[in-house]
C-alpha cells in the first residue's frame, strides 16, 4: 500500500467499525468517529507512546477522549491496536449491558479508557491534571522515568462549557506544554450549525489563556502530523484547531447535525462503503489493514522496555519510592506517626476549629505521605489547605506541592480527578462548602470512576456567620451524601478531623468531602482509642447514665451541641446518649449487628446537624425528631443564627423532653 492508501484504510476502520456497532446498536454516534477517524489514525500510528500489552505503563502517552459520545472511535482504535480488553465482540457488543464498551468511556471498564468523559469539557479538565500531575512526577523523579504527553481529543461542545475556560486558562498560567488538544472542528452540534449559539474564536480564546494554536485540515494527514510535532516542540500547551467533516464519507448526513447522535441507517453506510471504497462485511477489517494496526500498536515495545531498563537501574531508595507512590500505597510508618499525633491531641485538647485542626492533621501528612499536592480556589487562608512543606507550584517549579488554582472550583475539581487518574500523587483542594455546587459535576465523576480525590470544603454552616445565606450551605451536605460512592466526613473536634483525613487517604477506591468549620469547637474525644473510631461511621460518643431514653446522633459542630442537651435531660433525669456521626457513607456498610446497636432502642430518638433533614431518617426515623435547618440561613453572628434557628442544646432537650411527656 502506498502511504496516502495505507493511511486512507486505517482510518476507514474505525469510521466502518464505529458505524457498523452504532447501527448493530440501533444507538451511538458515528459522527465524530468518521470525522476524527484522520487525526486519531495520525496521532496512534506516529505520535502516541503506548504499550497495548502493558496499558498500565506508567510513563505512556495518555488520550482522553473529551468528546466521550465519539466512544466508538476510541473502542475501535483500542481493538484495532491490540488491547486484550476489546476484542471484536466488545465492539458487536457496544452500547450493551455489561460490555465494556459503554455508550460513553468508562474508567475501569477496559484498559486504554484514561478517564470517564461524556458530559462535555470534563475530558478536557482532567487533561490539566494529568498533565500537571506528569510534569510534577517529572520533576522529582527526573525524565528518565516521567517524560510523556497528554493529548486530548475535543469537540465544539467541550470548548463550550465554561469548565474549558477554567481549565485552558489554568493550563496556560502553569506552561504545560505536555498537553495537546485536538479540537474536532467540525462546526456542527446537535441542534445544528454551531454559528446557532456561538461565535467565538476559539484560537484566539486559547492564544489569551497562554496557548500556542494552529489551524489545519483534520483529512490532511501530513498537516496533522506537521501541527503535532510543532506542538511537541512548544514551550506552551497547544491547540490544533482540526477542520473536519463530521460523518465523513457519508453521502447525505456527512457535515450535517443528523450524523452526530444516531444511527446512519443501512441505505447510507452502503453509500459510505462505496464513496470510501470499503469492501468488507460489518466487523471485518481486511487483514492487511488490521496488521497494519496491529504493528502500530507494537512501535512503542522497545521504548517501554529501555524505560524499564532504566527504571532498574534506578538507585534502589528512588526506585522504590516511585514505585510505591504508582502503586498508590501508602508510606510504611503513617499509621505510626497518625497514632502519635492522636496521642498528642487528646493529651493537647485545642479548641479550634475543623478547617484548622485538618490544617494541623495536614501538617503530619504532609510531613509523612511526599506525593500529597494541595490546592485552594482562591481561599488558601480560609480552607486552611497549605502547610509549610508544599510551596507552590508555577511555571519551572513544577517539584513544589500547592496549588494555587483561582477562582476555577470546577476547573480544579476535574484537575484533582486528573491527577488521582494519572497516578502517583494524592491530590486535594479547598473552596467553600456552598461552592461544592460550582465543583459538583467532576465530584459526581470522580465518585462513579471511584478515584481517590479529596475536597476539603470548608465554612460548612450557619457556623460561618455574617457572609449569610448565600454562602452558608443549607442543603450541600445532603446532597454530596447522595452522590453513590461519595464519603463525606464532617468532624466534630481534631481527633475526628486527623481520624477522617486518614480515611480518606486510605479510600483508594472513592473520593472524600471533608465538611469543616468556620467557628472554634472543644475536643469532644478526651480518652486516647487506638482504634480509628470516625472508620465505623458513626460511634457512642457518650454513653447514658442507665438506660437510655434519648439517644441524640450529631455531626461536626452539633456534637458539642448534642452533649450540652445530653447535660440538660440527664439533669432532669432522662438519661440520654450521643453518637457522633462523622460519616453516614461508613456506617451503612458497617454489620447488621453494629448498626442496629448503634441505633439503639431509646424510645426519643434525635439528630442535631445545621442543615437539611434529608438523610437523618435513616438513623432517627420518620418520626424522630430533627434539629437543624428547614431554610436558609441569615447575615449575623454565628452565635446569634444558632439561637434564631433553635438549633441550640436547650432547645433540643426541650424538644426531647416534650416527646418524652
Amino acid at each position: 500500500m502506498a502511504n496516502r492508501e495505507k493511511h486512507d484504510r486505517m482510518a476507514n476502520a474505525i469510521r466502518f467499525l464505529s458505524a457498523d456497532a452504532v447501527e448493530k446498536a440501533n444507538s451511538g454516534h458515528p459522527g465524530l468517529p468518521m470525522g476524527a477517524a484522520d487525526l486519531a489514525t495520525v496521532l496512534f500510528t506516529r505520535f502516541l507512546k503506548h504499550d497495548p500489552q502493558n496499558p498500565h505503563w506508567p510513563d505512556r502517552d495518555r488520550f482522553v477522549l473529551s468528546a466521550g459520545h465519539g466512544s466508538m472511535l476510541l473502542y475501535s482504535l483500542l481493538y484495532l491496536t491490540g488491547y486484550e480488553d476489546i476484542t471484536i465482540d466488545e465492539i458487536k457488543n457496544f452500547r450493551q449491558l455489561g460490555s465494556k464498551t459503554a455508550g460513553h468511556p468508562e474508567y475501569g471498564h477496559a484498559a486504554g479508557i484514561e478517564t470517564t468523559t461524556g458530559p462535555l469539557g470534563q475530558g478536557l479538565a482532567n487533561s490539566v491534571g494529568m498533565a500537571l500531575a506528569e510534569r510534577h512526577l517529572n520533576a522529582v523523579f527526573g525524565d528518565a522515568l516521567v517524560d510523556h504527553y497528554t493529548y486530548v481529543l475535543a469537540g465544539d461542545g467541550c470548548l463550550m462549557e465554561g469548565v474549558s475556560q477554567e481549565a485552558i486558562s489554568l493550563a496556560g498560567h502553569l506552561r504545560l506544554n505536555k498537553l495537546i488538544v485536538i479540537w474536532d472542528d467540525n462546526n456542527i452540534s446537535i441542534d445544528g450549525p454551531v454559528s446557532l449559539s456561538d461565535s467565538t474564536d476559539q484560537c484566539a480564546r486559547f492564544a489569551a489563556s497562554g496557548w500556542s494554536t494552529v489551524r489545519i485540515d483534520g483529512h490532511d494527514p501530513d498537516a496533522i502530523a506537521g501541527a503535532l510535532d510543532a506542538a511537541r516542540r512548544s514551550e506552551r500547551p497547544t491547540l490544533i484547531a482540526a477542520k473536519t467533516t463530521i460523518g465523513f464519507g457519508a453521502p447525505t448526513r456527512a457535515g450535517t447535525n443528523k450524523a452526530h447522535g444516531s444511527p446512519l441507517g443501512a441505505e447510507e453506510i452502503a453509500g459510505a462503503r462505496k464513496a470510501l471504497g470499503w469492501d468488507a462485511k460489518p466487523f471485518e477489517v481486511p487483514s492487511d489493514v488490521l496488521d497494519a494496526w496491529r504493528v502500530a500498536g507494537l512501535q512503542s515495545v522497545k521504548k517501554r522496555k529501555e524505560w524499564e531498563q532504566r527504571l532498574a537501574g534506578t538507585e534502589a531508595e528512588a526506585r522504590g519510592e516511585f514505585e510505591r507512590r504508582m502503586r498508590g500505597e501508602l508510606p510504611g510508618n503513617f499509621d505510626a506517626v497518625v497514632a502519635d499525633y492522636r496521642k498528642k491531641l487528646v493529651a493537647d485538647k485545642p479548641k479550634v476549629a475543623t478547617r484548622k485542626s485538618s490544617e494541623m492533621a495536614l501538617e503530619v501528612i504532609n510531613g509523612v505521605v511526599p506525593e500529597t499536592v494541595g490546592g485552594s480556589a482562591d481561599l488558601t487562608g480560609s480552607n486552611n489547605t497549605k502547610t509549610s512543606q508544599t510551596q507552590p507550584i508555577k511555571a519551572g517549579a513544577y517539584g513544589n506541592r500547592y496549588v494555587y488554582f483561582g477562582i476555577r472550583e470546577h476547573g480544579m475539581a476535574a484537575a484533582l480527578n486528573g491527577m488521582a487518574l494519572h497516578g502517583g500523587v494524592i491530590p486535594y483542594g479547598g473552596t467553600f462548602l456552598v461552592f461544592s455546587d460550582y465543583a459538583r459535576p467532576a465530584m459526581r465523576l470522580a465518585s462513579l470512576m471511584g478515584i481517590r480525590s479529596i475536597f476539603v470544603m470548608t465554612h460548612d454552616s450557619i457556623g460561618l456567620g455574617e457572609d449569610g445565606p448565600t454562602h452558608q450551605p443549607v442543603e450541600q451536605i445532603a446532597a454530596l451524601r447522595a452522590i453513590p460512592n461519595h464519603k463525606v466526613f464532617r468532624p466534630a473536634d481534631a481527633v475526628e478531623a486527623l481520624e477522617c483525613w486518614q480515611l480518606a487517604l486510605e479510600s483508594t477506591k472513592s473520593p472524600s468531602t471533608l465538611a469543616l468549620t468556620r467557628q472554634n469547637l472543644p475536643a469532644v474525644r478526651t480518652d486516647d482509642v487506638e482504634e480509628n473510631l470516625c472508620a465505623y461511621g458513626a460511634y457512642e460518643l457518650a454513653p447514658a447514665k442507665g438506660d437510655a431514653a434519648v439517644t441524640i446522633f450529631a455531626s461536626g459542630s452539633e456534637v458539642e451541641i448534642a452533649l450540652g442537651a445530653k447535660k440538660l435531660l440527664e439533669g432532669h433525669g432522662h438519661p440520654t446518649r450521643v453518637v457522633s456521626v462523622p460519616c453516614m457513607e461508613l456506617f451503612e456498610v458497617q454489620s447488621a449487628g453494629y448498626k442496629a446497636a448503634t441505633i439503639g432502642s431509646a424510645k426519643v430518638r434525635m439528630a442535631i446537624e445545621a442543615g437539611v433533614r434529608q438523610g437523618w431518617d435513616r438513623l432517627i426515623g420518620a418520626d424522630g425528631i430533627f434539629v437543624g435547618m428547614t431554610g436558609f440561613g441569615a447575615s449575623g453572628k454565628y452565635e446569634d443564627l444558632y439561637e434564631h434557628f433553635g438549633i441550640t442544646a436547650e432547645a433540643a432537650a426541650m424538644a426531647a423532653e416534650a416527646r418524652l411527656h
